[in-house]
Formats: structure tokens, sequence, C-alpha cells
């Protein structure tokens, strides 16, 4: 035995001398796409924050990075609120988040962002039932998907991302206030910058584009967060947006159905991006971090990516954009007549 295990160190051996070069490239090359993966993962929230008799809303909350944050701030000790669309799917997260974290204060409510009257009966609900809300992540989402239309007609992307949660939002803000000090976490995308609001057609209905109307719905939810911060100054409610990342979730669930052969085209792409994907707890770590670090109690008007403050681009900035699009918002969902 312990001569087999000797030759066969010593085969390894004059391999590796015969191929030093292909070795020593081989072992550079893994270390650094260890190191890039490691910088890829991005941010920690490194917060140890307790939210014993804290109440947190999460949309979206049964699979990815809503599930993950749910996770961990229900083992912070807060009451946590899944607000899903697919009860049943909400149903066996919530069961497994409560044997994870030991918290027994997790529950569901039925929210469909794609319905303005879901979003009413939820946001009746919350405001009857529960005494406060101290935090609001708006994570549930939707991209690149057919042209479909919400129930209420409006272009599926545009009208779950932004204004379900514009709506969302606004009907809760009361129970925020009462609440302060409290916050809405609005999880946007990099790809804001490459939105437009088109305004002129903004259910397209003259075209659509699924990339296109993805890159309009994050950068709405950018807008609407700043003008949200300004009119919240002085209330105690903060509100502040992220880019989580780059993951592999179920939020491209749509993109084969959208692009059918065509998506094989992304697939170098693709493959590349895969090296360097978040996973779904990495990807919640901006989310978690805006909920719970104490340092960004009165922090508001920001967009963060890897739990740090960024330079938004100028897209992203346009008070005047933000403060059309909020006046559209409301006539939209019916609250400004």
């Amino acid at each position: 035995m312990a001569s087999k295990y000797f030759d066969l160190t010593g085969d390894i051996v004059e391999f590796t001398r015969a191929h030093c070069p292909i070795v020593l490239s081989a072992v550079v090359g893994g270390v650094g796409l260890y190191f890039l993966r490691r910088y890829f993962a991005g941010g920690v929230c490194r917060s140890p924050a307790r939210l014993d008799g804290k109440t947190v809303i999460i949309t979206g909350a049964n699979t990815g990075i809503g599930k993950e944050t749910a996770r961990d701030l229900a083992a912070r000790g807060a009451r946590v609120i899944l607000a899903c669309r697919d009860l049943t799917k909400a149903k066996t997260a919530a069961a497994e988040i409560r044997k994870s974290t030991g918290n027994g204060n997790v529950v569901i409510e039925q929210l469909d962002l794609a319905s303005l009257a879901s979003v009413r009966t939820f946001a009746t609900i919350i405001n009857e039932r529960e005494p406060k809300v101290d935090i609001l992540v708006n994570n549930a989402g939707v991209m690149m998907c057919p042209n479909w239309k919400t129930e209420d007609g409006f272009e599926m992307q545009f009208g779950t991302n932004h204004l379900g949660h514009f709506l969302l939002t606004n009907l809760l803000l009361d129970k925020l206030k009462k609440s302060a000090p409290s916050r809405v976490v609005i999880v946007s995308a990099r790809l804001y910058d490459g939105g437009k609001i088109n305004f002129d057609d903004i259910n397209a209905e003259r075209s659509y584009s699924p990339f296109g109307a993805y890159c309009q719905s994050k950068l709405a939810n950018v807008l609407f967060m700043r003008e949200l911060a300004r009119r919240l100054e002085g209330t105690g409610v903060t509100a502040n947006a992220l880019h989580p990342g780059v993951m592999n979730t179920e939020l491209g669930r749509h993109v084969f159905t959208t692009y059918g052969w065509r998506a094989l085209l992304m697939a170098p792409v693709v493959a590349i991006y895969y090296l360097f994907w978040k996973s779904v707890k990495q990807g919640a770590q901006t989310t978690i971090h805006l909920a719970v670090e104490k340092d960004l109690e009165t922090t508001s008007g920001l967009y963060f990516s890897d739990c740090m403050p960024c330079d938004l681009y100028p897209v992203g900035k346009d008070e005047a954009t933000a403060k059309r699009l909020w006046q559209l918002s409301e006539e939209m969902v019916g609250l400004k007549e």
C-alpha cells in the first residue's frame, strides 16, 4: 500500500515538472477565480441588531432574496408578514422559516401586486389588524415577461414592480408614520440606468420591449424612492432603494417564454455571469442591511449596492421626472381623481 502511495506521489511530481506552465496557470487561474467570486459576492450585513417587538412586511417573500430576507429578520426576533401571491408556496416558506429560526411569529397574507383590488384588501387587513409596521420591504417583482397586462390593464412589469408597490406603500403610510422610526426598503436593480419613463406610452400599447419595460420599472422604483423620501422628510419614516446584485432566482423564469429559441443566444453571456453570480443569501445582504442597520435610522433617499451607498446616474436623480411619475401613478392607481 505504501509503495503504491509513493509511486502515485512520484507520478504527480513528475507530471508537475513536465507540465509546470500548465499546472502553474491552472493554480493561478483557480486562485484568481476564487478571489473574483469573493469580490463579486459583495458586502455583508454585519449588524447584530435585534428586531424583537418589530413588525416587518416583505412582498414576494416565498422565494429568492425575499425569503432569505424574511429568514434573517425572523431570526432577529421580528414578527414577519410574508406578503405573497401564491399562498401554497408562502405556507411552505413560512413553515421552513419558523423551523429554521425558532420564531413562530411568521405569518402569511395574500397579496397580488398585479391587482389593485388585492393591494387594497391586503392594506385594509394590515391597517385594521396590525398595531404597527416598522419595516416595509418592497421586494416582489417580475422580469422580462411577455407582453402581459395586469388585472387593471397596466403593462405587467410597470404595474407589478412599480404601481402595485406605489399603492401599497401609500396605503400603509399612516401606519408607518405612527410606527416611526420606520423604514421603507425598495428593491430596484442596476439596470435602472438603462430605463426611461415613457409617459407617452406608459403601458407599452404601441411598442413593447421586455427588456426596456423591465428597465423602466426599475427606474420607476428609484424615482419613487427619491420622491417618497422627499415627501417623508421630518416624519421619522425613511425610504431607500438598492441593487441586490446578479443571481440565479425565479425572477428570470419568463426569459425563455418571452424570447424562445433566441434566449439561447444569451447562453455565452449567461455562462460568464454564472461564474460570478451571487448566492441568494449574498443577494439579500443589502436589503437586510437597509432594514436593520442602526446607523441608517435617519438615512433616506439613497441608493445602495453591496451594503454601501452609491451615486445615482442622472436619470435616477431627475426630480422633475420623479414628481411627474408620482402624479401619474396617483392617477393610475386611483389615489387622485
